[in-house]
């Protein structure tokens, strides 16, 4: 049986180029990946703005692709995520993925942010191909994706606060903890699909992007969300403050600085006065270091840095 692939037109092949551009100049020169997939997300919608047709039938995903014979298009489950059909598709999807993402990867760090966001992205367009197995109908949005990075944060951070519309009767724009605002789009859209409301959008792609975003927190966050959970039974006034036992040994990080970035990092986390902000900038420096030695990343636990070489170990 042969199999079919499908031909790109130049412009597809010009937008998938913005696509893996902008993500792989935004990660080596350390831009903040939230940014980057935004504005990859409006180049691409700009050039559907003149050539919708090309690329929403060429770069959407189809749940067909999944057969055998339509396979090799089943890179359309990364590309979709980068398209979208009109003004309020991709405002609406980007105005949450603003806040939340850049807030989420500050605290993790790009490259485990990429790998959530993208890997939920795919599952959440999987979900919704598992129940619609042959249709033909192209499916597109980062919503699946951003859905993902949601249950992410909710499983590793439950009690941060961030700005986000969120549906109560009509969607107001508020600020909230992360585990509320998961459970009020978990609740909402579970509703929708029981009750089998008829709408363009992809509901099942919204449960199964924010499952699997939890999911994977569980495995690449694992350690942060038990630091959160040991947190749990201290009183939100004192764990706010800086106390002189959570004193931070800085002339041993400091050893370990080798960038630009790394010294502004940890002048920040010198000058913050609030204690969990200054863990989640700590977090995201000892993500970033690597030895002395062999330059390879740092292990860290209970206030001690460790090479898995042997080659260099200290504490803070």
């Amino acid at each position: 049986m042969d199999l079919v692939f499908l031909p790109l037109s130049l412009i597809s092949l010009v937008a998938i180029g913005i696509m893996i551009g902008t993500i792989v100049v935004a990660y080596l020169k350390k831009i903040t990946l939230t940014y980057a997939i935004i504005i990859a997300n409006f180049f691409v919608f700009l050039i559907s703005l003149f050539f919708r047709t090309q690329i929403i039938n060429e770069l959407g995903f189809r749940p067909i692709y999944l057969s055998l014979e339509m396979f090799p298009n089943v890179y359309t489950l990364f590309t979709s995520m980068f398209v979208h059909s009109d003004f309020l598709h991709i405002l609406g999807n980007l105005f949450v993925f603003f806040f939340m993402g850049v807030a989420f990867e500050q605290r993790i760090g790009p490259k485990k942010f990429l790998i959530i966001y993208l890997i939920t992205g795919v599952c959440g367009a999987l979900t919704h191909a598992l129940l619609n197995i042959d249709s033909m109908v192209p499916l597109i949005g980062a919503s699946g994706a951003i859905f993902g990075i949601l249950g992410a944060f909710a499983y590793a951070y439950p009690r941060d606060e961030i700005v986000m519309p969120v549906p109560i009767g009509i969607m107001f724009i508020m600020r909230i903890k992360v585990i509320y605002a998961t459970i009020l789009f978990a609740v909402f859209e579970t509703i929708i699909v029981m009750f089998s409301v008829q709408d363009s959008t992809a509901h099942f792609a919204h449960l199964g992007g924010l499952a699997s975003g939890v999911i994977l927190a569980a495995i690449l966050l694992r350690n942060r969300a038990e630091r959160q959970s040991q947190t749990t039974g201290i009183r939100p006034l004192d764990y706010m403050q800086i106390k002189k036992d959570d004193t931070i040994n800085f002339s041993h990080l400091t050893k370990l600085v080798k960038t630009a970035e790394e010294k502004k990092i940890l002048q920040r986390i010198e000058k913050e006065d609030v204690l969990q902000v200054r863990d989640m900038w700590l977090d995201h420096f000892l993500e970033k270091i690597t030895c002395p030695v062999c330059n390879k990343p740092l292990n860290h636990l209970d206030r001690k840095i460790w090479c898995e070489q042997n080659h260099f170990q200290t504490d803070y």
